[in-house]
């Protein structure tokens, strides 16, 4: 049993023995002994089954095996069963030796009295339908609260009484924590503490579950069950996009959103008719599973670990079942079957994904803008189609500006002359390859710096003269960004452009560009100096560099059949790989050549050569569109829509985008045999639920959706999702569920200690209409939880595990409120609601091992510094190692429950966190400055009230006067160690405030910032 049975029988000494009086209950007594013991060789999984015999279904435990019968009702000396557990022949033992799990004494007992009870079976609790139990009257002249009613009822039959109320200030600094995270303002605690009366705390519970930091309380839990995080988890664990799940999460708390619409749009929000945004970002929930931009991986095995992680996961989150057990072989404890595993997988199987995630995007991306960049974008989408109306008007002028265009373009066609190399060369080891077209194109090795060597052999390259040259750049789909250039950005640095014809060198005398990057202007070409030419950020498009000149006096040389020798030299020195990647080059000897450009498409220049009655539509269309990227007559209109496409592009950059689920056609779902993603031989399966669960009722033939499989989720018949719920919020409101094991409401986990209250809780769940805040509410203001959690000896000895809730739980805070608490009581927290993640402080050198790509880790600056630790960067291979200290989960899996250690790692990180060191020295600068009379008792009591809300004991103060005095002494005599200390963080001390005294006191705050009552929960 994964809780231990021992944590069963410590319940027992609470209680008086009530078996000779009272009848044996199976789920209560029985099933945990059978479920640890036996149900692994005599459970639900068939494979695994011995003896054809199932000790969790009565008929087969009755039945006649061949003249035995493990179970004979009301004798248990006949009975096979009891004859096995007491044999004392090994051979016959049961459970064997090797199954390492033998049966105590007092199980041997319960099982036979069980027996001769009439060995009466229930249904596990769990899955029992919900009922509504009527709330126990114990006083007839006091009414109770409902949940109190259930508590003291049996409180008064184990002998025991509730504890009394906490004081004024425990109790609110409990509820402050519970509801919002973050500790109350000293001035609340104060005026509570003044008037502690139940309408002031009513009146509290309602403005805590009014906060935007109630939101951010439960979101903190939610994340953690729907394994929410910053990055992918596989391999490499590249950053993802997809906070604005978590913004969804905590306006659904915040708003008190149904339950039922929060888990309907979470699983199927993109299949609700006319989805909104937020709708489409709730369903992020389907896309929040690990994922691998490996390279190597095989899809379909990788598609079928997805699959399984979201069965397992919604299993967990919101049916409270080890689901995931059945993956490969029927539940051995619960009734889950391996078809019923891959039937909920097959509720997921039209989610639009890929097995390998390329470059850490997925396959669909959401953009979700802020209401101001939403009011922005309608903006320019009104200008565009204002300025497209502008820029594609017609008139007469422009009629006649197109004729002389086509005209010029011609002619202009007619001055150049393509140049084929017969021979090409890369002196950086880049592969050159000369295209059809005549362009050449680089690839493999992109060197440092290169030059690229181009032979030629052509009878129409004249020997003297004056000589034009283009270099025509175009974009190519292997290039990055589709170049023209190969560095990674898509541009290139052209140095040098040198053409040599017979050996002798054209001097150039005058260079232009097309598109020319600031400060690389196409001359320092034709000079060869300065910065070379350069195009940014006319990346992706065709580019040209002219230039002209004369060639030397061939003193009348001859060459043979008039064909000049001719070579260009291209040199690219700016490093980084700079270098050109698809290019031609054309050259002509009409100087004039170089004073019109025109960058067009092959296919426009050949469109050019129709006689206009012959051009179809779409040819006019094109030549249009040429046009007026050219003509001076639109300019403005040009340049004023490039602008604003420009303004929509850096606005699209600036939106926040999460992972959108898209539903496609559904993929085929197979039973897969142990799990294997190889074995084809299952049966092929439809989407559904549980067998042993209510059904869903559609149509024969009709497939269920996801949509489906929400609204069964909190449909009434469903017995599991608001006992699964409200089991949780008891835990974040008591320390422990009303079924302990709250990961597990099935055979291996723990029974309620109060199963009435747990269904009443329930049931009113469901008939408040799934209102989360109604339960906090009527959990927060009963006396239960209003009660001190001081232990008295006789609770210490007979319920140490408070399983009777005669006393409140007390537990150390979680790990991401133990930096809120330090921030907010030192005023450094920025308690803006929502946004990206955060990366505070992290030790150098952390993510070192971390690859594909290499990351150094950029702490945040500014106010984005000292966001709540529920915006922490979470990376899942490498979490931030404060959180890890303090048993934050990786989220690599759904985690219903955080472990809680006490370790010296822990006292490290709050003395030696640079989050912490700063947050005292900024609590210390405010003890002095608020308290300028530099007296050691009034500073004190101001420090500890603002952390603690109470005044410091005679004890305290005296080793913590001795603290600052001793320190105070260090710190004058090594001012370098004051600032030293003082220096840590980006918040720096003011200058005009006495070093060492304010060392002194950060070394006092730091001290109180690790007390023990500083993160506890009382």
């Amino acid at each position: 049993m994964r809780l231990g049975l021992a944590s069963v029988f410590c319940f027992c000494l609470v209680i008086p023995s009530v078996w000779a009086e009272t009848p044996i209950q199976f789920n209560r007594d029985i099933r945990p002994i059978l479920s640890d013991k036996c149900f692994a060789c005599h459970g639900p999984d068939e494979k695994t089954r011995e003896a054809d015999l199932r000790l969790d279904d009565r008929d087969s435990a009755l039945r006649d095996l061949g003249g035995t019968r493990a179970i004979v009702v009301g004798k248990a000396d006949e009975s096979e069963l009891i004859h096995r557990i007491t044999a004392t022949d090994e051979s016959l033992l049961m459970p064997p030796a090797e199954h390492g799990k033998p049966l105590s004494k007092a199980e041997i007992e319960l099982l036979r009295k069980w027996i001769n009870q009439g060995a009466v079976y229930q249904r596990h609790w769990s899955l029992t339908p919900l009922v509504k139990p009527a709330v126990p009257q114990l006083d007839q002249q006091q009414k109770l609260h409902p949940i109190d009613a259930f508590i003291q009822r049996k409180l008064k039959s184990t002998g025991f009484s509730p504890s009394p109320e906490a004081e004024p200030r425990t109790l609110v600094r409990r509820l402050s924590f519970d509801l919002t995270g973050l500790p109350p303002d000293p001035s609340v605690v104060a005026a509570y503490a003044a008037h502690p009366r139940d309408a002031a705390y009513e009146k509290l519970v309602d403005e805590y579950l009014s906060s935007p930091h109630y939101g951010e309380r439960l979101a903190l839990y939610w994340l953690d069950l729907v394994r929410y995080a910053d990055t992918l988890g596989y391999h490499g664990d590249q950053v993802r996009s997809v906070s604005p799940y978590r913004d969804y999460v905590i306006d659904a708390f915040n708003s008190n959103k149904p339950f039922d619409q929060f888990t309907t749009e979470q699983l199927a929000g993109d299949l609700l008719p006319e989805a909104t945004l937020w709708q489409k970002v709730a369903s992020t929930y389907n896309r929040l599973n690990r994922a691998s931009a490996e390279g190597g991986v095989q899809p379909k095995e990788y598609l079928a670990k997805y699959s399984a992680d979201r069965v397992r996961t919604t299993g967990s989150v919101w049916l409270g079942s080890t689901v995931g057990c059945a993956e490969c072989h029927d539940h051995k404890f619960d009734p889950f079957t391996t078809k019923d595993f891959y039937r909920f997988a097959a509720f997921f199987a039209d989610i639009k994904e890929l097995g390998i995630v390329s470059g850490a995007r997925h396959i669909e991306q959401l953009p979700v803008p802020t209401p101001e960049q939403a009011r922005r974008s309608q903006e320019l989408e009104s200008a565009i189609q204002k300025a497209e109306q502008e820029y594609h008007r017609e008139s007469p002028e422009l009629t006649a500006a197109r004729q002389e265009w086509e005209r010029n373009v011609n002619a202009d066609l007619e001055r150049w002359t393509l140049l084929k190399p017969q021979q090409v060369r890369s002196t950086g080891g880049a592969k050159l390859k000369v295209l059809e077209d005549g362009s050449i194109l680089a690839s493999g090795k992109n060197p440092d710096k290169d030059e690229y060597e181009l032979e030629i052999k052509d009878s129409l390259i004249s020997g003297a003269g004056p000589v034009a040259l283009k270099l025509e750049l175009l974009p190519d789909p292997s290039l990055p960004r589709k170049g023209p250039g190969r560095a990674g950005n898509g541009n290139l640095v052209v140095n040098v452009v040198q053409l040599t014809v017979d050996q002798q060198k054209v001097n150039w005398e005058k260079a232009v560009a097309s598109h020319t990057q600031n400060g690389h202007t196409p001359q320092n070409v034709a000079e060869e100096t300065g910065s070379g030419w350069a195009i940014l950020p006319q990346i992706g498009k065709r580019n040209q560099l002219l230039l002209s000149g004369k060639l030397p006096d061939s003193k009348g040389k001859e060459t043979k059949a008039g064909v000049h020798k001719c070579q260009i030299r291209i040199v690219q020195q700016h490093g980084n790989g700079h270098n050109l990647g698809r290019f031609r080059v054309f050259i002509s000897t009409d100087p004039n050549a170089i004073q019109s450009i025109f960058t067009l498409a092959d296919n426009v220049q050949k469109l050019l050569n129709l006689k206009p009655e012959e051009r179809s539509p779409e040819q006019l269309k094109q030549l249009d569109t040429a046009f007026r990227e050219a003509t001076p007559l639109l300019k403005e209109s040009r340049e004023r829509l490039a602008q604003l496409h420009q303004q929509q592009s850096q606005l699209k950059n600036q939106i926040v985008t999460t992972l959108a689920t898209t539903a496609t056609k559904p993929r085929m779902i197979r039973v897969l045999p142990r799990g294997n993603w190889m074995d084809d031989s299952g049966d092929v399966v439809d989407p559904g639920v549980p067998h042993f669960l209510t059904q869903l009722d559609l149509p024969e033939k009709q497939r269920a959706t996801r949509l489906d499989l929400a609204r069964w989720m909190t449909s009434r018949e469903n017995p599991l999702v608001a006992r699964t719920f409200v089991n949780r919020l008891w835990m974040l409101l008591f320390g422990q569920g009303l079924a302990r094991s709250v990961d597990d409401l099935g055979s291996q986990g723990e029974m309620p200690t109060h199963p009435e209250l747990l269904d009443w809780l329930a049931c009113e769940f469901i008939d408040s209409g799934w209102d989360i805040k109604h339960m906090v509410r009527l959990m927060v203001t009963s006396h239960t939880y209003r009660q001190s959690s001081a232990f008295t000896a006789t609770l210490r000895e007979r319920d140490p595990y408070n399983r009777l809730y005669a006393r409140q739980s007390r537990w150390r805070l979680e790990a991401e409120m133990i930096r809120d608490n330090a921030l907010q009581v030192s005023g450094l927290l920025n308690l803006k609601i929502g946004g990206e993640s955060a990366k505070p402080y992290q030790p150098v050198g952390y993510w070192a091992q971390l690859n594909f790509p290499k990351r150094t880790y950029q702490a945040d600056k500014g106010d984005q510094q000292y966001r709540r630790g529920l915006y922490t960067h979470w990376q899942r291979t490498f979490l931030h190692p404060s959180l890890l200290a303090f048993d934050a989960p990786a989220r690599e899996e759904c985690t219903a429950q955080r472990p809680r250690s006490n370790t010296p790692l822990q006292s490290l990180v709050l003395l030696n966190d640079p989050t912490f060191v700063e947050a005292a020295r900024v609590l210390a600068t405010r003890l002095i400055q608020e308290n300028p009379e530099n007296q050691f008792d009034a500073r004190l009591n101001w420090l500890v009230q603002q952390t603690l809300m109470r005044a410091p004991r005679k004890d305290e103060a005296a080793l913590l006067q001795k603290l600052y005095q001793e320190d105070l002494q260090a710190y004058r005599q090594s001012p370098k160690a004051a600032a030293e200390i003082l220096s840590v963080g980006l918040n720096q001390p003011p200058e005009k405030v006495d070093q060492a005294e304010l060392a002194a006191w950060t070394s006092v705050a730091r001290a109180v910032l690790n007390l023990h009552e500083m993160i506890t929960r009382y």
